[in-house]
């Protein structure tokens, strides 16, 4: 997640989209996450993902041109993808997010690796978290979240409890859209597996927000989480800032998590 990042310092000259790196493979690839996923999602993921993918103007059979998703983010945010060698650090992480720009990676995995990938690849960067930037409430609590990060960036401490709330929130969220629970998070919107376990196995707690909570709860990097979150609505994330930037400087210092 935030942990044991190679280091990639911020600001910099991005790194470019080369296009002629993909192969007939990479194609087919992106074609059939794309149209696995989109099917899987038509009635589980959030509306605000829903529309994020036509503001994006993603399709199935083209890998999206990352400097085109620029220009439609930055008219409905201001946010913009920057493009980074891999999985970086935290100080630079914070850094990209605080002055929106999202990392991402343009590499794709190959064929025989559709099902599970270690590190996260160009499908689960711009597929999974792209499009809730165009979303005007989930990319300001990104921006807050990462000012928060900025100023404990310091405190092993506060950067762990940080990685659990972004992971229960950005990577493993879910929402309340008119009485029925969605998928949102990023690592869950880019998994087959996940986003019928997180909506649909019945043994799985599925917990209302609550930042004290959260904070409270470690997460699970290889496995299907062993709970998720609720919000109720992306404001809720936003409006929750305040409270999550008193619990982090309350704990920042704590001896133990």
């Amino acid at each position: 997640m935030l942990e044991n990042r190679t280091p990639y310092a911020f600001p910099t000259e991005p790194m470019h989209q080369d296009y002629s790196q993909y192969s007939e493979e990479h194609f087919e690839v992106w074609k059939r996450l794309y149209q696995k996923q989109i099917t899987l999602l038509q009635d589980r993921a959030s509306e605000a993902y829903s529309q994020g993918l036509e503001v994006c103007g993603f399709t199935p059979k083209e890998i999206p041109v990352l400097d085109s998703i620029n220009q439609n983010l930055e008219t409905a945010t201001g946010w913009h993808i920057y493009v980074v060698p891999g999985l970086i650090a935290d100080q630079p992480f914070f850094e990209f997010l605080h002055n929106k720009h999202f990392p991402v990676t343009t590499w794709l995995r190959r064929l025989d690796q559709l099902e599970y990938l270690e590190e996260p690849d160009m499908f689960h960067d711009v597929f999974g978290h792209v499009p809730l930037l165009s979303n005007p409430h989930f990319s300001e609590f990104m921006k807050g979240l990462a000012a928060i990060a900025l100023k404990h960036i310091d405190s092993p401490q506060a950067i762990e409890l940080m990685s659990r709330l972004y992971w229960f929130t950005v990577e493993f969220g879910l929402i309340r859209e008119d009485g029925k629970i969605k998928i949102y998070g990023a690592g869950i919107v880019s998994s087959p597996g996940e986003s019928l376990y997180a909506l649909e196995d019945p043994n799985v707690p599925r917990i209302p927000y609550d930042v004290s909570t959260v904070l409270d709860t470690p997460f699970y990097k290889h496995d299907f989480q062993k709970q998720y979150f609720v919000i109720d609505s992306y404001q809720t994330l936003f409006d929750s800032l305040p409270e999550l930037e008193v619990c982090i400087a309350a704990r920042a210092h704590s001896s133990s998590l």
